[in-house]
């Protein structure tokens, strides 16, 4: 801007973005607070692994038809496992619902396995955390799930189920409607359900099917609404209704354990059979999304109705235009960095590199320069059973106080 000149700190520079310090952990990846010169906004960047997505890539063998082809019949063509991450990429631009965190682009640099994608950033953060001595009320609890209800049935819509649906992953917008996040372990099916055989999310939101040591497939939507029934839990009361300290324990009580309801606080007898319904350990017999959207307490009574699936659904169409610019590929990050550094100090030995390391003159660049030179806060810690396997908790409420891009010129 006019009058005012940049920090001259160090950071990372992607494109227009900067990238800032860390805000959050999700699935497969570190979630940065980016801003973009562009347009003068922060963001939420995921950076992910390729190759983890590669190998979690919930695409069948061959991807769902989608668009005019799929009504003609045509069958798609087999994809590799990268063109099958940039289809999903593609499908997840795509995706556009009052109750579903934005991806707003993706960046690739081939040279290195990251990719960089940007989410529209939920400033007020998680709808709470968990546990907590302040639940929300039955009312309040009773909104925002309305809100988780229309998200889920959206993706279902889509042919996706979430598999990590849990407090932290539903963040607040700034008109106070929550929004689904993390992706990370989601899966893409065919026909009217996805039939699973792994176990994927945060343990004590897991369904007791996937911890059976005879069922060996089970329903993706019955997944998602039994983690919902635990979400709900946690709204009015804080905690989960299935906590121990070791994971096997854990695993037995949501396997076996009946739900129990503390005395405080009270819940309507509306609520405590709807989570009853969503707590059904027999995924069979457990209440289904269309149920709940007709559910008295959801409703209360009929009086609040929910919108029709054909009101707020329609299905996302992706043709291999859309395929081919779901990312966008960037220049090699670690040239990127080292060429600014070196102009910055007028000096065309690597700063990254120590002065005996300078002296073997090696021409390739650092290995790990992208995630070790970037700033990381400690992890808050978190009871054992609410911890994924493989990360950390979602994004907590941003703080961008300190964060502006320019100061008063002197």
């Amino acid at each position: 801007m006019a009058g005012r000149r940049k920090r001259e700190k160090d950071c990372i520079q992607l494109n227009q973005y900067k990238l800032k310090s860390e805000i959050g952990k999700g699935s497969y990846g570190v979630v940065k607070l980016a801003y973009n010169e562009d347009d003068d906004k922060h963001y939420a960047m995921k950076v992910v692994s390729k190759k983890k997505l590669m190998k979690q890539c919930g695409f069948p063998r061959r991807p769902p038809p989608r668009g005019p082809k799929a009504a003609q019949g045509e069958q798609p063509k087999i994809l590799g496992p990268l063109e099958r991450v940039y289809q999903e990429i593609a499908i997840l631009k795509k995706l556009d619902h009052i109750n579903i965190v934005k991806l707003v682009e993706v960046l690739d640099d081939p040279a290195e396995d990251n990719l960089h994608m940007v989410f529209e950033l939920m400033r007020k953060g998680p709808v709470m955390e968990v546990p907590t001595d302040n639940p929300l009320s039955e009312e309040q609890a009773r909104l925002y799930f309305r809100d988780v209800i229309l998200g889920i049935e959206y993706l279902h819509y889509q042919k996706i189920v979430h598999r990590d649906i849990k407090p932290s992953n539903l963040l607040l917008g700034d008109d106070g409607h929550v929004k689904i996040a993390d992706f990370g372990v989601s899966n893409q099916f065919e026909g009217n359900d996805a039939l699973l055989s792994s176990t994927a999310g945060t343990p004590a939101f897991m369904a007791p099917e996937t911890l059976s040591d005879t069922r060996k497939s089970f329903s993706g939507k019955a997944l998602d609404v039994w983690a919902m029934g635990v979400t709900l839990y946690c709204f009015v009361f804080g905690k989960c209704p299935f906590i121990d300290e070791y994971i096997l324990a854990l695993h037995n009580k949501i396997r076996t354990k009946l739900v129990d309801f503390p005395e405080t606080p009270k819940i309507s007898e509306e609520l405590r059979t709807l989570i009853l319904r969503m707590l059904d350990k027999n995924p069979d017999t457990r209440i289904t999304i269309p149920e709940i959207k007709m559910d008295q307490w959801v409703t209360q009574g009929g009086t609040d109705p929910l919108p029709l699936e054909e009101e707020h659904c329609s299905v996302v169409e992706v043709t291999e235009e859309d395929i081919q610019n779901s990312v966008k590929f960037v220049p090699s990050l670690s040239a990127v960095i080292l060429v600014r550094a070196m102009l910055r100090k007028r000096s065309f030995s690597n700063p990254f590199e120590c002065p005996s390391r300078r002296e073997e003159r090696s021409m390739s660049a650092p290995g790990s320069l992208l995630m070790d030179s970037w700033p990381f806060r400690p992890s808050l810690k978190l009871h054992p059973s609410l911890r994924k396997g493989s990360t950390g908790d979602g994004p907590r409420e941003v703080e961008l106080e300190d964060l502006h891009e320019d100061e008063p010129s002197s």
